[in-house]
């Protein structure tokens, strides 16, 4: 069987002298993995590179084999990140919270079109962390873990939102939230549309996100967060 498919590149690893194994975050068939054959050579080895779009063939004899990707190259997203330490760590460590977070050859083109606008806005030097925040919490959506930040979960409110609860993921207001403050998790107010996303604030987002990844993704399975999303927060300032 074989179907066909554009994707970015998630991770690949060498396998052998020569060959590779590509994991590619597809729109139709999700995070696939696949043989690449001369993969961990010099002529394909940079088409390899996290980020990277690539136009792929993938062939098996049956769906739950490995199979084999013939690929044709796309935008070079990770080549043009390459004089930024920051944007480059920044789509390191959304490729490799993608990687451990996604389950295999499930499709999400929601949220494969949202991990093109993060590309795009990164490639651009646009707001990219911010949004990176924004696309953790599609992740948790689309695996079904959203968290409800719309409104109070005691009042109702939908003003002065400044809280989460780390069991339940709903917002909490700051009344409400003030004999609790120690056992909530803030709510970064850019997240509400209410302020800036300066340090501070990405810090708050990256750690709400953060657990509830933990908690309900990763933990689970035995894993953690990627060191690649580690590194990102001590570049931002935020360890």
């Amino acid at each position: 069987m074989d179907w066909r498919d554009r994707g970015f590149v998630l991770s690949a690893r060498a396998l052998g002298e020569r060959d590779a194994v590509l994991s590619l975050f597809t729109r139709e068939h999700g995070r696939h993995p696949g043989l690449v054959r001369g993969g961990a050579g010099r002529r394909l080895s940079p088409l390899l590179q996290a980020g990277n779009e690539l136009h792929a063939t993938w062939r098996a004899r049956l769906s739950d084999h490995l199979g084999a990707f013939i690929l044709e190259p796309g935008v070079a997203h990770g080549g043009a990140l390459l004089d930024s330490p920051r944007r480059l760590a920044g789509l390191s460590a959304a490729c490799a919270t993608l990687e451990v977070c996604l389950p295999e050859r499930e499709s999400h083109a929601r949220l494969f079109d949202g991990f093109e606008v993060f590309l795009d806005v990164l490639e651009q030097d646009g707001p990219w962390a911010a949004l990176l925040v924004r696309f953790e919490l599609e992740l948790l959506a689309d695996l079904g873990f959203g968290l409800d930040l719309s409104a109070c979960a005691v009042t109702g409110a939908r003003e002065g939102l400044t809280h989460v609860s780390p069991r339940t993921g709903r917002a909490v207001c700051a009344a409400e939230a003030a004999p609790y403050a120690d056992r909530l998790l803030p709510l970064p107010a850019f997240l509400t549309g209410q302020g800036e996303a300066d340090g501070p604030a990405l810090t708050a987002g990256f750690d709400l996100t953060g657990h509830f990844l933990e908690r309900h993704v990763l933990a689970p399975h035995g894993r953690g967060l990627p060191a690649a999303r580690v590194r990102l927060l001590s570049l931002l300032g935020g360890r």
